[in-house]
């Protein structure tokens, strides 16, 4: 993974998934875990969630993406590079905090998979009751 000097690193995280990513000034390529971002995500959709933060900043194709993502589905790690590449851009400029927050981008999102309850057949799944 090449990093670069002038990068600006941040954190994201969704359900079981999380990313470290670097941002550094450049021409809009994304690699996720050494791969380009279409073949590591394999969706065009997860694409989109991953660049997001550009769209509603109007910041596209003006940095490269460097990430390194462990855990979750492809899904969760899409959205946790989101989360890391907004963060990033805050550190990097304070002024665009409001659209990204306006946009949902700085939220993580909290929820995660219900536990098992004893007695229940799933997370709220009761057995069925009878009478006789």
């Amino acid at each position: 993974m090449t990093v670069m000097k002038d990068s600006i690193f941040a954190t994201g995280s969704r359900k079981t998934a999380s990313a470290k990513v670097w941002l550094a000034p450049g021409k809009g390529e994304v690699k996720i875990n050494n791969q380009k971002a279409k073949e590591y995500l394999g969706r065009d959709d997860l694409v989109d969630v991953v660049l997001m933060p550009f769209k509603t900043t109007g910041l596209e194709g003006q940095y490269n993406i460097v990430c390194k993502v462990i855990g979750g589905g492809v899904a969760s790690q899409a959205a946790a590079i989101a989360l890391g590449t907004s963060r990033a851009l805050v550190a990097k400029n304070e002024e665009l905090r409001k659209t990204l927050k306006g946009a949902g981008l700085l939220k993580r999102d909290p929820r995660e998979k219900e536990r098992m309850k004893y007695g229940l057949a799933k997370r709220r799944k009761r057995f069925q009751w009878t009478k006789r």
